[in-house]
């Protein structure tokens, strides 16, 4: 009996929590968008510079998954199936965008390419253009995939591999065959993270971006200046897509976790 109360209590206060936390707000945020009804809501997130700020923030966050894509199974793959000098750093230099501020990380950029950098001239000479807001995104979500990657590796050891090899078997087919049917749910469930944090950007890329409407806003920047101006309505109004496209990723993590689970 005690055991049965003490567990009710505890699923109360989770239930209460998420509530008060997370449902709450998303309820409070999706009312507000129709607050003055559906056509003032489509005008906002129709507007031009909403547009702009979605094309950008997806072009963001693509841009981050891919190079993460690469970079995470490349890093994974080093440090779970060679032994070099160097690892324990490499592996701690992965973590590190996890410590530092976004708004750290953001200066960081402007202070190394910006135009009081250095090497500007010399990029500016040839020619090179730094995407300072792609920059940002792709540091601030570096360590999500290969993270995810690195203790499934570890855990499959490296037998199946070596024993391919022996039998005459190429990297790549050892890879596509052996090596990535073991990883493909953890990448999955990688990439689901890398994209929700890139579209959520919000210290690095407002450090960075130097909030040009209609070029160098994201949707949490657009969100930003429109509750500044105190156009509340259509701030909610815009802020209801962030929150629709973070269910729709709450979705596929679910999804893609289950199916994980259910083909271990």
């Amino acid at each position: 009996k005690r055991s049965k109360v003490v567990k009710y209590i505890l699923i109360g206060i989770a239930l209460l929590f998420v509530f008060v936390m997370l449902v709450l707000p998303l309820v409070t945020v999706i009312c507000e968008a129709f607050k003055s009804g559906a056509e003032v809501f489509w005008q906002a997130v129709s507007d031009d510079y909403t547009v702009k700020a979605i094309v950008l923030t997806v072009e963001a966050t693509v841009f981050a998954v891919l190079f993460n894509t690469v970079f995470g199974i490349f890093a994974a793959w080093s440090i779970t199936k060679f032994r070099f000098k160097g690892k324990k750093l490499l592996t701690t230099l992965i973590d590190l965008p996890v410590t530092v501020s976004p708004i750290i990380a953001g200066l960081i950029f402007v202070l190394t390419f910006g135009r009081q950098s250095p090497i500007y001239p010399l990029l500016s000479e040839l020619g090179i253009k730094v995407p300072g807001i792609i920059l940002a995104t792709v540091f601030v979500t570096f360590p999500f995939i290969s993270r995810e990657l690195i203790p499934v590796l570890e855990s499959e050891g490296t037998e199946e591999e070596e024993a391919a090899a022996l039998m005459g078997a190429k990297g790549t087919t050892i890879f596509r065959k052996i090596t990535f049917p073991h990883i493909k749910w953890a990448f999955l469930y990688g990439v689901v993270l890398c994209a929700a944090r890139a579209m959520g950007e919000f210290g690095a890329v407002s450090v960075i971006s130097g909030h040009l409407r209609g070029k160098t806003n994201t949707l949490p920047l657009h969100v930003e200046i429109l509750f500044n101006e105190f156009k509340y309505v259509p701030a909610f109004a815009v802020s209801s897509i962030l929150v629709l496209m973070a269910i729709a990723i709450l979705i596929i993590r679910s999804v893609v976790e289950y199916k994980g689970k259910k083909d271990a």
